[in-house]
């Protein structure tokens, strides 16, 4: 009798019944790796550690090996199911009161330019004929939060993991050059701490990478930053709910032609993707806790660090996933989308703290 059919008591029974244990075991060793690297070299934030971690353990054949069989399973809960309570999570860390004290100017100018950087890197890679889902899920990623939104948007859209590994590595390599590019830059642009910040955060993907850049220049920039970081997360839902939207109306089109024509063929109609995912729903709920309800600090703080868990253990999921060998074949025009788009915002977001000012 085999392991795996053996008595309720033999570890191979349990891992019959809990197929994803050694993938979510996985994903929580490499977060205590990458915990260990951020306390090592602070300057890298603890979830570009991660999925910069993926990443590389996903460059080995033998790992591949794993990865892809008796790994895959709990992998893939990580990165969906995990990421999807980590983007909830993070809801707890905005308040709409925060919100209102940046004074309307300033959310006109942070609605803008995800609008116009979203919009635009769209059409981008459309025009460069970008495979499945990844010119929306790359503009998903620089436009608004990195690889929180490409999680969020990749739900609503069903992408394929092979769809949403591109993106991933794109917004973590840009955000990563923007913690080395930006504080650079501050000087010659003649930014105050409170502008940089905002700056920051209007250009920068993940919170944790917004977090890497802004502290260089003091409290002030760092504070700025995450408000603007964290109104700039707060789009998340209504770019989620539109995309949403659209699809259905897709699905709706595609069952009316018949299975016969050439549009059903290319994209069958399947089940309807919800407007707004559960989990978006539970994130817009957050935030409304957050603003209404007094939560204790003890419990805010126990929730941001099982955010950051959940989130690291989601991203070094999406990393195993990248393959360097492929993105230099085929990954040649998702790059140049990606620098452009990274371009783009933080020239739009530079151009708004000046309007501001």
């Amino acid at each position: 009798m085999s392991p795996a059919s053996g008595p309720a008591g033999r570890p191979g029974a349990v891992l019959t019944r809990a197929p994803w244990l050694p993938g979510v075991a996985a994903a929580g060793l490499a977060t205590l790796v990458a915990f260990g690297l951020h306390l090592a070299l602070p300057a890298i934030p603890l979830l570009t550690a991660a999925v910069g971690l993926g990443m590389l353990v996903g460059q080995f054949p033998a790992a591949q090996r794993v990865l892809d069989s008796v790994l895959k399973p709990g992998l893939s809960l990580a990165a969906r199911r995990l990421l999807r309570i980590g983007i909830v999570l993070l809801g707890l860390k905005l308040s709409l009161f925060d919100i209102a004290g940046l004074g309307w100017e300033a959310i006109v100018v942070i609605v803008l330019v995800v609008v116009i950087t979203f919009g635009a890197t769209l059409g981008l890679g459309r025009l460069l004929r970008l495979p499945g889902t990844q010119p929306i899920l790359i503009a998903a990623g620089f436009s608004i939060c990195g690889a929180s939104a490409i999680g969020a948007m990749s739900a609503v859209t069903r992408s394929k993991d092979e769809d949403t590994a591109t993106p991933v590595a794109l917004v973590t390599l840009c955000g990563t050059l923007a913690i080395f590019v930006l504080p650079v830059l501050r000087i010659p642009l003649g930014l105050s701490a409170e502008d940089f910040g905002v700056w920051v955060g209007l250009s920068v993907h993940d919170v944790g990478q917004v977090v890497a850049t802004a502290q260089i220049a003091g409290p002030a920039a760092l504070s700025a930053a995450v408000i603007v970081k964290l109104t700039r997360v707060l789009t998340l839902a209504p770019m989620v709910a539109v995309v949403g939207l659209v699809e259905r109306r897709a699905d709706a089109r595609n069952a009316a032609l018949g299975s016969d024509h050439p549009a059903y063929l290319e994209r069958p109609a399947a089940k309807r993707p919800p407007i707004v995912p559960l989990f978006i729903a539970g994130f817009v709920g957050a935030v409304l806790l957050r603003t209404f309800v007094p939560v204790p600090d003890a419990v805010l703080g126990a929730a941001d660090t099982l955010q950051t868990v959940l989130l690291a253990m989601a991203l070094f999921a999406l990393g195993s996933n990248i393959r360097f060998r492929t993105l230099a074949r085929t990954g040649w025009r998702a790059l140049i989308v990606g620098l452009t788009s990274w371009l783009l915002i933080a020239l739009l977001s530079l151009a708004g703290v000046w309007l501001l000012h």
